[in-house]
């Protein structure tokens, strides 16, 4: 990407890499080894691995983080980087607006929160092992710059436009918060099937990925990207996928766990908003997927 070209606010960062926790009470942080065995364990016993996981990485009822003293060892756990990031966060932040204006809306910016191992956040306590995510209660995003070293060397999908896509994905959780559509999808499933709801979670998240592409195209109508660089996020998109992350712990892929989609299906969905720049491309809960 063309970060030279890139605007940097920093007024929507919160960093708290200084303060966050180097570990769990009980336990140090998950790996990503670690993760793949408690999904094998929990398609096993017919469980959500999700919900496992939610298990496994919560920090006791009351207790924060533990505090301890030694260097990060992550080659991504830098300034340059975090530059980086605030600069996707910045340019984000413009499209939507844009988009919102042009539609009569109101768009109300998300922070963005950067930790080391464990964070406490509106939606509880989590260690750096459930990745990026988005608290629809305090609209935040919350990152550990150290995910990054694990999309390069774990999951096999680095580059700078790798790590925006990150970004552009969980900003388009904020898109589906300020649009109702989360909450809509929230309260539906609770009302059925865990499979049906695991199906329901799968939309949410393709629709995020096609978030992600719409911002990826106006991103290239700016001539922030160079070559290589949609490669990079259909790389990535691949390497998450739930039938990819499934074969990759060893175990037979069973549909109905998917909460994420395919990794075709996520490619096929940030590369439809990234062609068209049209968020109303983006209605994954009409279209056949």
């Amino acid at each position: 990407m063309r970060w030279d070209k890139m605007p940097e606010d920093h007024s929507n960062v919160e960093d708290r890499r200084a303060s966050s926790g180097s570990g769990r009470r009980g336990g140090g942080k998950l790996s990503l080894a670690g993760i793949a065995i408690v999904i094998v364990i929990g398609l096993v016993m017919g469980k959500n691995p999700v919900e496992i996981l939610g298990m496994v990485m919560q920090w006791p009822e009351g207790s924060a983080p533990t505090q301890q003293a030694g260097p990060v060892n992550t080659a991504t756990d830098n300034d340059q980087v975090k530059s980086q990031v605030v600069k996707t966060l910045t340019d984000t932040q413009d499209t939507w607006q844009t988009i919102f204006q042009e539609s009569g809306q109101t768009y109300q910016q998300p922070k963005l929160v950067l930790f080391r191992n464990g964070v406490e956040t509106a939606c509880g306590s989590a260690t750096s092992a459930v990745g990026p995510f988005y608290c629809p209660a305090d609209s935040k995003v919350y990152l550990d710059l150290g995910f990054f070293d694990d999309m390069h060397k774990k999951l096999g999908a680095p580059g700078d436009f790798a790590q925006a896509y990150v970004i552009a994905h969980e900003v388009g959780h904020h898109i589906q918060n300020l649009t109702g559509i989360s909450g809509q999808v929230h309260q539906k499933q609770q009302q059925v099937s865990k499979a049906k709801g695991n199906a329901l979670s799968v939309r949410l998240e393709l629709q995020a990925d096609c978030y992600a592409g719409v911002w990826g195209h106006y991103a290239a109508k700016k001539g922030l990207l160079e070559a290589g660089d949609m490669e990079e996020a259909l790389v990535a998109a691949n390497a998450i996928g739930d039938d990819t992350l499934q074969k990759n712990a060893g175990h037979s892929v069973m549909p109905d766990s998917f909460t994420h989609g395919t990794s075709e299906q996520r490619m096929a969905w940030f590369k439809r908003g990234m062609d068209s720049g049209d968020a109303g491309q983006c209605d994954t809960f009409k279209a056949s997927i």
